[in-house]
Formats: C-alpha cells, structure tokens, sequence
C-alpha cells in the first residue's frame, strides 16, 4: 500500500500517522472542526475537515470518509479504535470500494462484535464462558435469568464494548431499576438495545491475551495484559507481565486464546479478553477485533509495532515472526492520562494552559494534545498515555512516580492524583489488586468510592 486513510483522531490517529511514515507510506487524515489545532493533523501528509463536533457529523460519517477517501486515491483505511474500528458494515463498504481495510475480515467484526453469538462460538470451540442467559428483551425477563443465574449479575449490550454498556445488579430491584438505562445506551451507542444477563465474578482479575494471525492460517499470541484497575469498567492502568497470574495459568490462557481465535479463523491483530477468579478459573469475555488503546505496553516488551504488523497483514503478508521468535523482555506499565475530575471522574474539558512532562529513561508518551489545545467535551476525554519500561515492575512504578510529579498539566483537571495514590496504595503497589481497586482506594482515602465500578 502507497497511502492510507486513518479514520481516527488524538493520540491514535498521531501514533498510526508516525508508523505509516517509517513504512514510507502516505497519510491521510481526517478531522472534525474543534480538532483542526490538534497535532495530528499537522503530522498527516494530507488533512480533510469531516465535519463538526459530535461524531455523527465528522467520524462516523461514513459516507464523508469513503468520498474523501476515494478522492484523495488511498489503497487502504486505518480506523484506530473506537468510531468505526469494528463496524463491519464499514469493513465491507471499504472493501467493496477497492480498498483495504486494516483490521480483520467483516464476518470476523461482525461476529464477534455480537457478544452472545462470540460467546455460543466460544463454547463451541471448548473456551469457558462466564454463565450466562440469551437475549433478554424485558425487565422481568432480566429478572428472571439473574434468579437463575444467582445475583450478582451483570446486565450487558451484546454489541458493547469499552465499559458502555453495562450494569452491576446486586438485587431484582436494582435489574428493573437499570434496565432501561442499559437498554437505552445500548441502542444509541450500538444501535441495537439487545441485553443479556451475565454472572458477576467478584474479587476478579482482567486479563487480555494479544493474538495475531495471517492469511494462510497461522497465529500467535504476544503474551498477556493485566487490565485490572479500572473506573466505571474502563481501563486506567494496564501491565505485562500480569502480577498475581501463575505461569500455568498464563500458559494456559495463551492456548485458549489461540484456540478462540482459531475457532473464527482470525487475520491480523486483536486481542481476547478473559475475567479470572481468585481460584485462577478464567474465562472469555470478549474479543475485540481492533487494535487496542493499551497496545504500546506490549510493544514495549516486545520490541513489535502493532501499526506496522496490521499493514502487513491487512496486505496478504504472512506474520512477520514465529511464535518462538517473540520474547518478552522485562515488565511495563501503562497509565492513562484523562482530562477529568480525578474524584468523581467527571470530564473536565477546556484549554491546555500548559502541559510539560515530566523526564526519564525508558518513557513513551503517546500524546492527543499540547500546549494550547482545547479539550472539548464531543469526544473521550483520553489526552495521553504513558508507558514505562523496565527490568522489573518496581522499576516501571519507581519511575512513573517520578515522572508525574515533574509533570505539570494546567487549565484542565486530570487523573494524575488518582495515578500517583494509586502507585502508592499497597494492594497495587505489591501487585495484588482486582477490578474494585479504583473503588476501594477511594473509599479507603475517604472518598465516596466509585459506585458505578
């Protein structure tokens, strides 16, 4: 491929810009009128306006993206992550424009992008799956799969994904008093209101398995991901190795997560996501067909460019390493940098009146903004993340304190004291946290804890 759309905005859309260029291929980009200011577009060889603010008027347009993307002679579209990553309605109209699309085939998408068909495939395959009920289409019948399933139940989108979408229901009370709130979120970010009931494991660990596979049928796996520490079931840390995870039991997730993508005859790069309880029984969640936000912390074990192996394989390459040929080299940490209240996690837009990071060896820094910059409340409020690589994880948080107490971010709130309490709090400190720990640090410093974790 000579030039590629990257259908995608921030610090996403900046990273698969720079990998493109290293490959000598020519970057287009596109971008929403409160986003022109934004590095990004300067970085890109050529830059569109979409349209405006809200993403049913810029990103998701997909009729504006394909017109641009033909005018402008592209051989391939980069969709990044969230937006149109895994519509596989778009994955086969860029196709059946002539172009490629840099992620898996649209059955694939499509597939598992239907959380309880990915589930039934999954059983098939011999891959445990958290218990569970069909589609639900009322309350009461809601009600009744958690009586059977036994409370605590998780109320989830069959098409969600990122944490929206979903609800912990303790009591019969609390699953009349969600559903429709679930049901409603489910239908305007996925465009289908399809629920189902899935048992809660308490006291859990997540853990997502990075695969990656060619067209003549070979696959590998580029080892695990600790996911644990989250706020409102999305990702504010992510590790590799995980912590607390025996090497038996990492090995046998490796398998299975070959054996889920072997079941869907897997292309290119994605990753499967599994809940593990405090016995190490784990089991499939989901898959998510994309590249994912928390992808450099693997690459920085392993040395691999995900952007680069996606653009390779999208083009029909075999992988460019054998299983045997990966290696993880020491531990790294990643930490999300939101624009946010760090006590109620409420968005905090406006502009970047300053913005310095802080130094040190062995540090990316992959950021959406700089200096200047405007925060606007259209999008997610993610402006970066940092990733700290070392021989040990000691070495990764010793680090990444001393990294965010050099930086100074003014104008906005962001999540760095939350970051910074967190590197400090024992339970993560000695690597023995699980999905409350957000929820327990704050109770524990006095706060209200984040109830909707």
């Amino acid at each position: 491929m000579e030039k590629i759309l990257v259908a995608n905005r921030g610090e996403i859309a900046l990273r698969v810009i720079r990998t493109l260029k290293k490959m000598g291929i020519g970057t287009v980009t596109v971008y929403s009128e409160p986003d022109e200011p934004l590095p990004f577009v300067r970085e890109a060889d050529h830059a569109f306006c979409i349209g405006k603010g809200p993403v049913r008027e810029s990103y998701m347009n997909q009729d504006r993206l394909l017109e641009i993307a033909k005018k402008n002679g592209v051989d391939g579209i980069h969709p990044g992550y969230g937006f149109l990553s895994e519509d596989a309605g778009f994955a086969r109209r860029v196709m059946e424009a002539g172009m490629v699309f840099i992620g898996p085939k649209p059955d694939t998408i499509a597939l598992m992008g239907d959380k309880l068909a990915a589930r039934q495939a999954m059983a098939r395959a011999g891959v445990a799956v958290v218990p569970g009920s069909p589609e639900v289409g009322t309350a009461e019948e809601a009600a009744e799969a958690a009586r059977e399933i036994g409370f605590p139940v998780m109320l989830k989108a069959s098409g969600g994904g990122g944490g929206i979408g979903m609800a912990l229901c303790r009591t019969e009370e609390e699953v009349y008093r969600s559903f429709q709130g679930v049901q409603s979120r489910a239908k305007a970010y996925f465009r289908s209101g399809g629920i189902y009931v899935e048992k809660f494991i308490g006291r859990a660990r997540h853990v997502e398995i990075q695969v990656a596979g060619d067209a003549r049928g070979n696959l590998v796996h580029l080892f695990e991901r600790d996911c644990s520490a989250q706020r409102r079931n999305q990702k504010v840390i992510e590790e590799t190795h995980s912590p607390l995870l025996s090497r038996n039991t990492r090995e046998r997730m490796y398998e299975a997560a070959l054996r889920a993508a072997r079941a869907v005859s897997y292309e290119n790069v994605g990753t499967v996501e599994f809940i593990v309880d405090e016995a190490e029984n784990f089991y499939f969640l989901e898959m998510n067909t994309r590249l994912q936000v928390e992808h450099p912390v693997t690459e920085a074990v392993t040395g691999i460019d995900f952007v680069e192996w996606q653009v390779l394989l999208a083009s029909g390459k075999p992988l460019p390493k054998p299983q045997q040929a990966i290696v993880h080299r020491g531990h790294a940490v990643e930490f999300r940098i939101y624009a946010e209240d760090p006590d109620n996690f409420y968005p905090s837009p406006g502009v970047i009146e300053k913005l310095a990071w802080g130094r040190g060896d062995d540090v990316r820094t992959d950021a959406g903004y700089e200096a200047g910059n405007r925060v606007t409340p259209f999008y997610d409020p993610l402006i970066a993340k940092c990733v700290f690589h070392g021989k040990t994880r000691e070495d990764c948080l010793a680090r990444a304190e001393k990294f965010f107490a050099e930086t100074e971010i003014e104008g906005i709130k962001t999540n760095i004291p939350l970051l910074r309490g967190l590197i400090a709090y024992p339970p993560f400190a000695e690597g023995k946290y699980f999905t409350d720990l957000v929820q327990e640090y704050q109770r524990e410093k006095g706060g209200k804890g984040d109830e909707k974790n």
